[in-house]
């Protein structure tokens, strides 16, 4: 479902997204598809964070791991 909204964005920045907008697309569409987007690479950037944190608290433990596996492997 679709709401109407109202926005203030800079002259400059609105004079650009018509020009890149072309007339393939609407401003408003060209702007939802940079505002999802946008959205999209926020979420990533929470999941690889979060991601992230998770490795760095099991470091050790998968370091060890690793360091273990390497002692099973047979010399050349």
């Amino acid at each position: 479902m679709k709401v109407r909204t109202s926005i203030t964005v800079d002259k400059h920045l609105l004079e650009t997204v018509d020009r890149l907008s072309g007339r393939r697309e609407t401003r408003s569409e060209f702007i939802e598809a940079a505002l999802q987007a946008y959205v999209a690479q926020l979420l990533r950037n929470q999941r690889n964070a979060k991601d992230l944190e998770i490795i760095n608290q099991r470091a050790d433990e998968l370091n060890e791991e690793a360091l273990d596996v390497l002692d099973y492997q047979a010399a050349l």
